[in-house]
């Protein structure tokens, strides 16, 4: 459980920050961005400082509780010690995991869901089809308002030429194909037939079917059969996470200036945050959430919807 927080009353959280990192610079790697917000990277762990309105805000994350829990201190001494003009008081809250932490409140959820442009009878009916043929997967499938977001964006970008990967049951495909310009096409690639097969009839009754090329097989082969010129205007990432980074990297290789790619579950149910979580698809997704943070071909905004969405901009 290696996550921590604490808010620290004071009326002068920049000068706080400021004074810590500069304290500290000896010792540890210390950095503040340009926005003003502070990084202390100790060989247990890291702390990131904000100074907010309320206070110094800190975040500390480690890959055990016992390395957290020196993260802990040493920020607390450091900060009390040099904060000759005020008595300072750190209490950090319980070391939790990231997989416990709610990035989306419930309350807030059903709000975004209930003032959104509604789903149609044929999104209604995949839903309801895809809920009852694949139970508990069934949670695979994005949420009526992230395909309200899809279509929306799909129309921004007047997509003609669409690449998702991931179709599951069809509903995120559906919902892109009635984004595209009306000489528009959307190649989908899966490698379930069973789970494909359920969102055909959907295609069809919404009139979209001949806009949508499903591809069975291994995605990063669909994609690299692809022309290498930037043919494509949009693309959505939700399949096997491991395989996010190839998946990214074919694409944006294809992506005309202007398109835009779009990535779900990039939160990966809050376990990006946990330095704990060491699996093969923890460290794919945190690896890729800083190249495209830093990619110098796109323009990129990470969006706390559902899981976690990233937009990336070809330049």
């Amino acid at each position: 459980m290696p996550l921590s927080t604490a808010l620290v009353a004071t009326d002068r959280p920049g000068r706080h920050l400021k004074q810590l990192l500069s304290h500290l610079g000896h010792k540890a790697a210390t950095q503040v961005t340009g926005d003003g917000r502070g990084t202390v990277g100790l060989d247990a762990g890291t702390c990131v400082l904000h100074a907010t309105p309320d206070g110094l805000s800190l975040i500390a994350t480690a890959a055990d509780a016992d390395a957290l829990a020196h993260v802990q201190d040493v920020i607390t001494r450091h900060l009390v010690r040099f904060a000759t003009q005020e008595d300072l008081s750190v209490d950090w809250t319980g070391p939790v995991a990231g997989e416990d932490l709610t990035v989306l409140d419930p309350v807030a959820g059903d709000y975004l869901l209930a003032h959104c442009t509604p789903p149609d009878e044929v999104l209604q009916d995949l839903a309801a089809t895809t809920r009852e043929a694949t139970g508990n997967a069934s949670t695979m499938q994005v949420s009526h308002d992230e395909g309200a977001l899809l279509t929306m964006l799909t129309r921004l970008v007047n997509a003609r030429f669409a690449v998702e990967v991931g179709t599951f049951t069809g509903y995120s495909a559906l919902c892109i194909a009635r984004g595209l310009a009306a000489d528009g096409r959307l190649l989908t690639c899966d490698v379930s037939d069973e789970w494909t097969a359920l969102g055909r009839p959907a295609w069809e009754r919404a009139g979209l079917a001949d806009r949508i090329e499903l591809k069975l097989g291994p995605a990063v082969d669909t994609l690299r059969a692809l022309p290498e010129e930037p043919v494509v205007d949009i693309a959505f990432i939700d399949a096997d996470k491991v395989n996010y980074p190839v998946y990214y990297e074919e694409i944006i290789q294809r992506m005309r200036p202007g398109g835009l790619v779009v990535l779900d579950n990039v939160f990966l149910g809050g376990r990006v945050f946990d330095p704990a979580y060491q699996q093969e698809h923890h460290v794919a997704m945190r690896r890729l959430n800083d190249l495209i943070a830093g990619d110098e071909r796109v323009e990129s905004v990470m969006l706390p919807v559902r899981d976690g969405v990233t937009l990336a901009r070809r330049r």
